[in-house]
């Protein structure tokens, strides 16, 4: 059995507060890249050559990718052979949150209650994760959501006998619906199956995928391929401005389901997808 100290694990929220608010992920940077590159329109070329230049000054200059520094979700992999110490580890997430956004003069954009509307202050609480896993460490992944993409969120409860096409059309379709409000070129989770609830953590879960990595079953891989040519061929474009790349990325995660349902979930991305993980 291995101790950890909470504080230990306040001190690394804190620091991933800050880094996936100043550093884009590589993989993410890389799909710009390839982004630019395929783009066909002038104005699309542009545009990201504007998003690579800004995600550049961010990880020089240590401030944060952009404005809307999103609500904390925290994804913690707890092994079975750790015992947490000198305190509860949900409030030791919180205060790591805490001081991230103060000290990383990041914006706070989390309210008390969903009906009265007033600010915390400090983007406190957090949406937490706790997974139990084998082993004696602590994986932590912080992943800011901000909501011009949250709000672009869709579910539908699918029967059984739905058919590869309509799934793929839903996914596509919310997107297209989405245009410029999530802030194109989107990376796209998708869960499907599990319940409802499930599916929408799978939705999430899947943004964390490095981009352009496929799944690795090829029926999920066709369905994820389908919805990017589906999407990029909408011309929506970077920023809703129009233009072939739409999409960064597609990942589908599946899980087990009820005879009876087959749950999707869609969760977009807006392009700066962020989120960084570490171990103690």
């Amino acid at each position: 059995m291995r101790e950890i100290q909470v504080s230990a694990i306040t001190a690394l929220v804190k620091k991933l507060c800050m880094d996936a608010n100043y550093y884009l992920p590589d993989d993410i940077r890389q799909s710009f890249v390839e982004g630019q590159e395929k783009e066909e329109s002038p104005l699309g070329r542009e545009i990201f050559g504007q998003m690579l230049e800004n995600c550049d000054l961010a990880r020089r200059d240590g401030v944060p990718i952009c404005q809307d520094t999103g609500m904390a979700v925290v994804f913690a992999e707890i092994g079975q052979d750790v015992h947490l110490t000198g305190g509860d580890f949900e409030a030791a997430v919180n205060e790591g949150v805490r001081q991230g956004y103060l000290e990383g003069y990041l914006r706070c954009s989390v309210v008390g209650d969903p009906l009265r509307r007033v600010n915390t202050d400090d983007n406190t609480p957090a949406v937490l994760y706790t997974r139990l896993v084998p082993g004696e460490t602590v994986r932590i992944t912080v992943a800011p959501k901000g909501f011009g993409s949250e709000n672009m969120s869709a579910m539908k409860m699918f029967t059984p006998a739905a058919t590869k096409e309509q799934i793929v059309d839903f996914i596509a379709q919310t997107c297209i619906n989405a245009g410029s409000n999530p802030c194109p070129p989107v990376v796209i989770g998708v869960g499907l199956g599990g319940t409802s609830d499930h599916a929408a953590y799978l939705a999430k879960r899947a943004l964390m995928r490095p981009a352009g990595a496929r799944n690795s079953d090829p029926l999920y891989a066709e369905i994820e391929q389908a919805v990017l040519e589906k999407v990029n061929a909408s011309g929506i474009g970077p920023q809703g401005l129009g233009g072939t790349v739409t999409a960064l990325a597609c990942a589908v995660e599946p899980y087990a389901t009820h005879i009876a349902g087959l749950p999707c979930v869609v969760n977009i991305g807006c392009h700066v997808t962020r989120h960084t993980e570490a171990e103690i």
